[in-house]
């Protein structure tokens, strides 16, 4: 806030004024306005046309304050035109409107630094599966750079010891740069996101063919073993995709080879006994 109440004096004279001081309306509309931009609320303190609108304002400020279940009966209750007539309820009012606003505030930030800190222990699981993979001691306690070090070396070592095609070629031939980067990361996510829901769509027929079976006479007498026998296959089954931009850049060139799943070839290896009933 830049605005003319900065100084206490000023802010006291404000608020025994009143409704009838412009730089009131000014705070009340700024702390508004920055309480609803880091919270999702429908209603709003608007910019009105000064002292002639007053009624306007205090309609606005009375929903803004039900919403945000504001404590003060005297700010919330009552007739809408005596609510901030004293200048104890203007202080009460800006009061509110500020704590609040540092809450958010407080709110938010701890959210970013929650996100930076997970986003970190992502990494550091990463290294660990990494480590558990190659054999090498995980250290992580180090830092992230020299683990990397140690992985890079280890790998040229492994790599050493197999055939030059053994790995193939890299699907993905040209460098990524950060906005190509951020680009690829929002496109999984939204595949991700769109499989996740088929995936939940597929578990769900899952569930009804298989409790569909349970119908039969013959059937339900061996509920209970069903249920064991299911239960934990079904349970390991996840929504959620494990496909991230690693994968991409891990691919190699075998991948794009495209098979139709209806050729004469393919058909030979996955046709079974269930085929011909």
């Amino acid at each position: 806030y830049t605005g003319a109440l900065l100084e206490e004096e000023a802010l006291k004279k404000a608020a025994e004024n009143g409704l009838s001081s412009p730089e009131f309306f000014e705070l009340c509309i700024w702390l508004g306005s920055q309480i609803k931009s880091l919270c999702n609320m429908e209603e709003s303190i608007t910019a009105t046309d000064g002292v002639k609108d007053i009624e306007s304002f205090q309609l606005e400020i009375s929903g803004f304050l039900r919403e945000m279940a504001c404590p003060y009966s005297s700010l919330v209750s009552g007739d809408i035109k005596d609510r901030l007539r004293e200048k104890e309820d203007c202080l009460k009012l800006l009061l509110f409107l500020s704590t609040e606003l540092q809450a958010l505030k407080i709110l938010q930030s701890k959210k970013v630094k929650g996100s930076h800190l997970e986003k970190h222990n992502e990494v550091i699981q990463e290294m660990q599966t990494i480590c558990d993979a190659l054999g090498l001691p995980n250290s992580s306690s180090s830092g992230i750079p020299p683990l990397l070090t140690s992985v890079e070396q280890k790998v040229k070592d492994i790599l050493s010891k197999v055939k030059n095609n053994h790995v193939g070629k890299s699907l993905l031939t040209k460098p990524l740069n950060t906005d190509q980067v951020e680009r690829l990361e929002k496109i999984n996510d939204a595949l991700c996101s769109e499989y996740e829901c088929r995936r939940r769509m597929l578990m769900k027929r899952l569930d009804v063919t298989v409790q569909s079976f349970g119908w039969s006479d013959r059937a339900k007498v061996k509920t209970d073993e069903i249920a064991r026998i299911y239960q934990p296959k079904r349970y390991a089954l996840s929504p959620k995709s494990t496909i991230t931009l690693a994968h991409l850049l891990a691919a190699r060139e075998d991948l794009s080879k495209i098979i139709r799943t209806s050729s004469g070839s393919t058909r030979e290896k996955t046709a079974c006994a269930i085929n011909k009933v």
